[in-house]
């Protein structure tokens, strides 16, 4: 049934040429709005701006196709009605109208809503009854976000939109193309398939404390203990200088001098401290792995909660595999199973990737910093930057009962990053392996691509 489906939509798919935007006819339909004129001409103010949806059909149709100026691309959302999709123009801005390119799939009643804080919307435009095509649809207002509410389909697939484009003037700077440094030719026959966009930085644990620079910065023995990696200077006092000037980190890459820190695991009360380096995968968390941005310097944040419940920390946004010995994964506390003579247990937990873009901190370390929605950013935390991944392990196995953190059960386990990363090197790594689809060692090297380069020589220099 679902390949029927795929071909009849295929069938419908309607090629869209587009004369003037500003003679596009509205298609029929009752519309009720008013109408006033702008003091300068409008123009389209929302093309290669941040949009979000309620959802997506696929990983290829989702809400920043519908403003990327691209005729042959679209969102499509899930079959339901009750839908939306938002674009944030970056700052206030006055509305003229709003024009819609559907594809055969369309919305049949719907509003547009104009908003300049994300969640008190005003309707000035409301449609019934519509049917499809190219419509202009009158909406003067003033508003930073423009929201398409969507109450009812006009078919029984969801709502497709070749482009959502807002006519107006004002919002924000434009948003510079994103242009990742291109790659290398490949070799005749090479395998250009792009599966990672990613690079590693691995660091080993070197010692516990009870401090928490971004929790309880200049306070020493406030925390409960941690397991530092990274920067081997980091402690209560910790700052950006303070980093940037240590000349030592436990890091693969000496410039990285970044603190990564973790609520320390006890065994019968004992601390457990791994001597083996750990994987901190640095990837893509949205689905337009390009537009990635390197962190900026003094960043940081925290990931996970130690007051969480087990069924917060398997919900969490950011859980990939909770943890896992020998070959049982997947657990959402510490396993309950004997792990096997000589495994390891071990976690993987993901960090949100979409940052507000001005503040490196907030009040609880953590709002200044989002996950991605259906792949994309939202549009208060429009700018995609690296989603860290930890993969740690502890030398500990058979019965887990007498092992817990310090923070409590297996479900408390959270962590702290605070960037301190040389700025060139970051950018060259995230440039080169996560925006150029590679799948990288700590030095940007992709050992199944060895035609691509790398970033950093033997001695770690910039590759010129």
């Amino acid at each position: 049934m679902k390949k029927q489906h795929s071909v009849q939509r295929s069938h419908r798919t309607r090629t869209w040429l587009v004369a003037g935007l500003a003679s596009v006819v509205a298609a029929a339909g009752m519309i009720a709005a008013s109408a006033t004129s702008a003091s300068a001409a409008p123009v389209n103010i929302s093309q290669g701006r941040t949009a979000s949806a309620s959802s997506a059909e696929s990983p290829d149709l989702v809400g920043s196709k519908a403003v990327d100026g691209d005729n042959n691309t679209r969102w499509a959302s899930q079959f339901s009605d009750a839908q939306w999709l938002e674009i944030d123009l970056g700052a206030h801005a006055s509305i003229d109208n709003v024009q819609l390119h559907w594809e055969a799939a369309y919305g049949k009643n719907f509003q547009i809503q104009l908003s300049d804080n994300d969640s008190s919307w005003t309707t000035v435009a409301t449609v019934t009854n519509g049917a499809g095509g190219n419509q202009t649809i009158p909406a003067a207002g003033s508003g930073r976000y423009v929201r398409l509410n969507l109450t009812a389909r006009g078919t029984g697939y969801g709502y497709s939109l070749y482009e959502m484009q807002v006519f107006g003037t004002g919002g924000g700077a434009a948003t510079p193309p994103s242009t990742p440094k291109p790659l290398p030719p490949a070799p005749p026959g090479a395998d250009t398939t792009v599966t990672h966009h990613e690079f590693q930085a691995n660091c080993t644990p070197t010692r516990t404390l009870p401090d928490d620079p971004i929790v309880f910065p200049g306070k020493p023995g406030a925390s409960h203990v941690h397991t530092f990696m990274g920067n081997t200077t980091t402690d209560a006092y910790s700052t950006l200088t303070s980093l940037l000037a240590a000349n030592s980190t436990s890091c693969t890459v000496p410039q990285d001098k970044s603190a990564y820190w973790f609520p320390t695991l006890l065994r019968n009360g004992n601390p457990v401290v791994s001597t083996n380096q750990q994987t901190i995968y640095y990837k893509s968390g949205i689905l337009a792995y390009q537009k990635v941005q390197p962190f900026p310097q003094g960043l940081k944040f925290v990931v996970g909660s130690p007051m969480a419940t087990q069924d917060q920390f398997r919900t969490a946004p950011g859980a990939v595999e909770g943890f896992e010995c020998g070959n049982s994964s997947f657990n959402w506390d510490f396993p309950t199973i004997n792990c096997p003579a000589g495994s390891q247990l071990g976690v993987r937990y993901q960090a949100p990737s979409c940052w507000n873009g001005h503040d490196l901190d907030s009040v609880d370390h953590k709002s200044h910093m989002a996950y991605p929605v259906n792949g994309e950013c939202p549009p208060d935390h429009p700018v995609a930057v690296p989603m860290l991944e930890f993969k740690l392990s502890w030398p500990v196995d058979g019965n887990l009962s007498n092992v817990a953190f310090v923070s409590g059960r297996g479900y408390s386990f959270h962590y702290d990053f605070f960037n301190g990363w040389d700025a060139p090197v970051l950018k060259a790594l995230v440039e080169h392996c996560i925006n150029g689809g590679l799948q990288c060692t700590p030095r940007g090297f992709d050992q199944y691509k060895p035609w691509a380069g790398g970033v950093l020589d033997d001695n770690y220099n910039l590759i010129s």
